[in-house]
This record gives structure tokens, sequence and C-alpha cells, in this order.
């Protein structure tokens, strides 16, 4: 076994100090641009597809998902990748859904709910909204701070130390920046997430006798694909994916990842391709937990919790210089994700609440401000839920259940015309109704984090569904005048070169730009099937290789565990 070690050295410190002037001095740079509020939280809508797509791999990978996936397979075996693959098999339905935020010409989410359901409910998600960002804050920054902390040693920082200095440093350029200098920063971090993911793996490979050595030492099942042993049968991963599809769509920054690129196409790249990204890299986690446990087993030593399992390999494997990259990484996959949670938060504030009870005639220059001070408060209140955390993924997987509750209200609205407030304000609370009462019955406590499991998940997603229907149905329908004018914007493409001669816009479908998702049951009606291929050229296409991609990615995660049989 290589030499364990007990810090770091001056030339992590090099590496670290580096990092950190270079990427604020960058993001600085960057917010020289910001001269407006519509700059501050959407870029002006002007990002470019490949900054869109590391916006997109950035913000969705953070630093809590390597920790809690390497010590799942660390624990159960590589079948346990479909927790963080649970949105692999929805991540082509990105491509469909990503020119709804476009197309609604809105700044926040919670502006697309009141165009459906009016200012109530929009005040409802926007206090789930900033929950959310608060709850994924804390445990993005606590996933940090464990990797950090043991793989130092556990001498050098404590994992709150961590998560104290860590916020500092994207507050700064987040606070003058906006997402014009988090989307630049995105980019340039996605190449250090990419690195984060496969550090490990070529020392690791060599430590413990490679695939070969490692089937020594571990269980068969611990190479399969998809084995029951992990505790991640064929419902569980069913439950996953709806869990995915249903609650990517309400989660707030989701409109930041698809809406504020130059053209609709940016943003379908950006959202579903940065997503294939993390797809990949999460291979790579999987694989450093099988070499962890191969380690473990043949040093004799233990782990004081699963979690520690990422950290414990970095302090191992890496030397002089590495762990320091090693950091930097981890604090790229954070500072990525926070700063552009840290504009949205600010936006949810700046224009559902502020503008919108509080100072509904204030100037751009005060809803500018606004932004920056209210994303800047509420982001030190997701340190203190990082105080708080203490299992990463039971975090994690927490506020992606709380987003497809959610989900029900935003999906509902779109695929269905008739569904109401009443109905979307029913089914939100019956799913929560339900998952916590089916949760206390269970645990015999009652706890705002519960350890995931599919069935009272997949039992509160049932009834939230039932109860959308049946109460959308017994009470009277949305103004028809309301819910004509939010189709229509859908109808009709957003791109700066849909617009005929005389400055009208463009039908979507004239331009093979028609969305097959929007409106379900209109499929019914005879004239959905006219001139499919033609209307629906571009989400039939892009739809299709989304797929393609997805079964080469399964394949190379299977052709992987092949190896050494």
């Amino acid at each position: 076994m290589p030499q364990t070690n007990s810090g770091i050295s001056w030339l992590d410190g090099a590496v670290l100090v580096g990092y950190f002037v270079g990427i604020t001095l960058m993001g600085l740079w960057v917010s020289r641009k910001v001269k407006s509020s519509g700059g501050y939280f959407l870029g002006d809508r002007k990002l470019r597809w490949w900054i869109m797509m590391g916006q997109a791999f950035g913000t969705g990978t953070h630093a809590e998902q390597p920790v809690a996936q390497t010590g799942a397979t660390c624990e159960l075996g590589f079948a346990t990748i479909w927790y963080q693959w649970k949105n692999m098999l929805i991540t082509p339905f990105y491509w469909l859904m990503a020119p709804w935020y476009r197309r609604s010409e809105r700044t926040t989410i919670g502006e697309i709910i009141e165009d459906r359901y009016g200012r109530k409910l929009a005040l409802l998600y926007t206090v789930f909204a900033i929950a959310y960002f608060v709850f994924n804050q804390g445990a993005m920054l606590k996933g940090a701070g464990k990797v950090i902390s043991i793989a130092t040693g556990g001498q050098v920082i404590s994992p709150n130390g961590v998560v104290f200095f860590m916020t500092v440093a994207f507050l700064a350029y987040s606070f003058f920046g906006g997402l014009i200098a988090s989307a630049y920063t995105d980019f340039v971090q996605s190449f250090l997430i990419i690195v984060l993911s496969f550090l490990l793996i070529p020392r690791g490979l060599a430590v413990v006798g490679g695939f070969t050595g490692m089937r020594a030492e571990l269980p068969p099942d611990f190479f399969n694909l998809y084995s029951e042993v992990s505790g991640l049968d064929a419902f569980t991963i069913a439950m996953l994916a709806v869990n995915g599809l249903v609650g990517i769509v309400a989660q707030p920054h989701m409109l930041s990842m698809c809406a504020t690129g130059n053209n609709e196409r940016a943003g379908r790249i950006g959202q579903t391709y940065g997503s294939m990204v993390k797809r990949f890299c999460t291979i790579g986690w999987a694989l450093t937990g099988l070499i962890v446990a191969a380690m473990l087993i043949k040093s004799g030593k233990t782990l004081p919790e699963r979690e520690a399992a990422f950290g414990f390999a970095c302090r191992e494997l890496l030397g002089p210089g590495l762990v320091g990259l090693m950091i930097a990484c981890v604090l790229a996959a954070n500072m990525s994700t926070c700063s552009n949670f840290m504009v949205n938060t600010g936006a949810l504030f700046t224009r559902n609440l502020y503008n919108e009870y509080i100072n509904p005639g204030a100037d751009d220059r005060s809803l500018l401000l606004m932004g920056r001070i209210s994303g800047l408060l509420l982001t030190l209140l997701g340190v203190v839920f990082a105080l708080t955390v203490d299992k990463v993924l039971d975090a994690f997987l927490f506020t992606e259940t709380i987003a497809a509750f959610m989900g029900i209200m935003f999906l509902g609205g779109v695929l269905w015309k008739r569904a109401n407030r009443q109905g979307a304000l029913a089914a939100t609370l019956t799913t929560f109704a339900v998952y916590y009462a089916i949760n206390f019955q269970v645990a015999g406590e009652l706890k705002l984090v519960y350890k995931w499991t599919p069935e009272p998940f997949g039992w509160a997603m049932l009834a939230g569904l039932i109860a959308l229907i049946a109460v959308s149905m017994a009470t009277k329908a949305e103004d028809s005048c309301r819910i004509a004018a939010f189709f229509e914007k859908l109808r009709y493409s957003s791109d700066d070169d849909a617009l005929t001669p005389d400055g009208r816009r463009i039908l979507a479908r004239d331009r093979g730009e028609d969305l097959l998702l929007l409106d379900l049951p209109g499929w019914l009606h005879a004239g959905r099937w006219r001139g499919f291929c033609r209307r629906y050229r571009e989400d039939l296409i892009g739809f299709g290789l989304g797929w393609v991609t997805v079964v080469l990615l399964i394949g190379a995660a299977w052709g992987l565990m092949q190896i050494g049989r």
C-alpha cells in the first residue's frame, strides 16, 4: 500500500492558491459585462451552446455526488450507480422539455407558475424553491467538506471549516457577475470536475492489482450493472427515474439551464449533453468505489462511515501536488453549482417576492441590487444547513424528492390544459402528506429528512396524480383566455431569427420545432398527426440521438465490468 498522507504540502497549497486566484479573477473579469438585472439573472440570453453545456454539467455536478456514489459502491457494489444514474433513462427527454423555459419568456419558474395557476401558487413555489436551494447548497458544501477534511488527514481543517472558506470564495465573483460569471466559470471548472472523476483510478488500479486483483477480493455481484444485492431492484430504479423526470422540470435552476442560450438549440444541447457528460463521469466515481473496497480488504482497514471512502482514496493514492489538484477539483464541483444557485435564489426572491409584493414599482437598478443582496443572504442559510447535515446521500435524495412533489404541479400544467390551481395545490399537499405519513409509520418518528425508499415515494406520487386529476375535474376550470395565452407562447419559436419580414413571430411547426410533449391529450385529435415528421423534426432527431447516447453509456459501463472475468 502507498504511504498515507497526513496533510497537504507546500505544492498542494500552491495549486490551491493558483486555483482560487485564477477562478476568482476570471469571474470578476467576466462580471464587468453585467449592467442590468437581465444580464445578472439570465446573461441576456446570449450564451453559446458550449457554454450552456459546461454550465449544465458544472451546475448539475456537486461534490456530494462523488462522495455519495463512491461510498455506496464501496459498500454495496457497482449497481448503486443507479442512485446517480436515476436520470439516465430520462435524459433524452431534456431535449424535448428545454424549449418550454425559453418560450415562456420569463426569468424564474415561479413566474411560469403564476402565468399558469396564479399568484398564490407562485408564492408557494417560490418558498419551495428557496428552501430547495438552501438544502442543496448545504448538502453540497458538507460533501466537499468531508472529502477535503479526510483527504488532508483530518488534521489540517474540519469539514465545517471547509464549508466556510469555500462559501467565501464563490460569493466573491457571484455577487458581482451573476449568471454570466457563473456560466463562464462553470465551463472552466467543468474540466476540473472531469479530472476529479478519473484522477484516482490509474493509481488505484495499480495498488489493487487491476481488475483481476479487485475480482479476487470482492464478491462477484459487486461487478454487476444491475443487482438486487445493492438494494436497487427494477422497481427502485423505476421510482428513481420517475423521481428524476417529474422532479427535474420543477427544479428552480432549470430555467437558467435551458433558457439562457442564444437560441433554443443551445439550450437543448447544453442541458441534454451537459447531463450526459455527468453520466459518463459517474462511471469513474463508481469504479473508484470498487477500488476503495478492494483496498480496504487488502489492508485490513475500515472506515468510520461509507461516505469517507472518497476522501480515504484521495489520502492514500495521491502524492504532493495531486492532493491540491484534487481539492481544487472538489471545490470546482461545488463552487460552479453554488454560484449558479446563488444567482437563481436572488432571482426568485427579487422577481417573485420583492418585485411582486414589496416594491412592485422597483426600477432595474433596485432589482439588480436586491438580487445580489438576497442571493448572498439566502446562500448563508445553506451554510447553516450544511452544519447540520449528517448523511450526504440522504440529503441529496431528499432535495430531489421534494422537487418531484412540486413537479406534479408544473408537469401537469404543461401536459394537461384542464389542470387548475385547486388540483395543483391538492396534488402538492397530498404528495407531501402521504410521503411523510408512510415514513412516519415505518420509522416511528417524525423527521425532515428520511432515508429514501421507493415505496413511500411511489405511493405519494400516485396519490398526488390522482388528486390533481380528481380535484381539477371537480372544480372550476382556469380562465380560458389566460390558459390559451400560456399555451400560445409554446407554439412559437423563441429564436431571434424566427420572425417574418414584418416582425411577426413564426410558428414553431413551420420550422420543424413543434413540441412533442405539449398538451398530451391533444394527441387524440387527427390534426396532430398531419405532417408529423416535418413538424416535429427537431424533437424527433434530438430525442433519437439522446437515446443512442444513453445506450452507448450503459454499454460502456457494462463492458468495463466485464474486464478481468
